[in-house]
């Protein structure tokens, strides 16, 4: 895909149904920012797909490479679908798999096929509709990685955070297939720890990363949760690949001494 020649986007603030999404230039004028409804959602650079702007689709992407070859023919389920960045990155990285990409805005999901020339099917299909409802009519263990990534505004949907939720997720995941959840959160990382709760109830292995001044709280943003029926580790390419970013962010594997104490999340609570 490198190298494509595709349509130039047109710039602007295009009507979707959920409100707006505003497509303007990067500051590099080589790649273009999706903003919806006023919150950044989405780099994307029509002639590199492998570049990630965004640190914590590094880090995903990150665990992903280090459990994967590149001949895997992956099943990749994503929710969240905006400029589709994560899947025209695997594509290129893994050129045998398949990325499904949920997102209940059919006019965004039709914007950006037609701004940024999305590869068609079967490499990427976008599947309009509720995430949670495509999530509970998939067949049992048909994926083998699982990304949520989902906001209404700065927060993910409540429906996506619960104990019943990744119940069907795990369903949904073939025997060690990888769940990789983005959770925003703010300096007290208590939705983080509930979220952390929430998914270690479910999987035998959890790990957190995110830059250390985070972990310590001494700012809010993005931390990337990765659990598993298998293992995980701190694999030492991972961390080398973790610590070598923009940003550097550690894996931390005491996720659940992380998040003692805190109630798992459930739809009636």
């Amino acid at each position: 895909m490198a190298g494509r020649r595709t349509p130039t986007p047109q710039a602007g603030t295009h009507p979707i149904d959920s409100g707006t999404c505003r497509i303007v230039r990067d500051a590099d004028g080589q790649g273009w920012l999706v903003e919806i409804n006023g919150v950044q959602s989405s780099h994307i650079d029509l002639d590199d797909p492998l570049r990630l702007e965004f640190e914590y689709m590094r880090q995903m992407v990150a665990v992903i490479e280090a459990r994967h070859a590149s001949a895997d023919p992956l099943r990749v389920l994503h929710l969240g679908a905006g400029a589709c960045t994560l899947p025209r990155y695997l594509i290129a990285r893994f050129p045998q798999s398949r990325q499904v990409a949920v997102d209940v805005d059919g006019a965004l999901a039709t914007l950006m096929r037609e701004q940024f020339d999305l590869p068609r099917a079967p490499l990427l299909r976008i599947r309009v509709g509720d995430a949670r409802a495509v999530v509970e009519s998939l067949s049992d263990h048909s994926r083998d990685i699982v990304i949520r990534d989902v906001f209404a505004g700065a927060l993910t949907p409540r429906g996506l955070t619960t104990t019943e939720f990744t119940e069907q997720v795990r369903r949904v995941l073939r025997p060690g297939g990888l769940y990789l959840l983005n959770c925003a959160d703010t300096r007290d990382l208590t939705l983080a720890r509930s979220e952390i709760s929430t998914v270690a109830a479910q999987f035998a292995s959890v790990a957190m990363i995110a830059d250390p001044a985070m972990f310590k709280g001494r700012r809010y943003g993005n931390l990337v949760i990765a659990a598993t029926d298998g293992t995980l580790s701190a694999d030492p390419g991972l961390v080398k690949d973790l610590l070598a970013g923009a940003v550097p962010a550690q894996i931390r594997m005491d996720a659940r001494e992380f998040a003692a104490g805190m109630p798992a999340l459930h739809d009636q609570n």
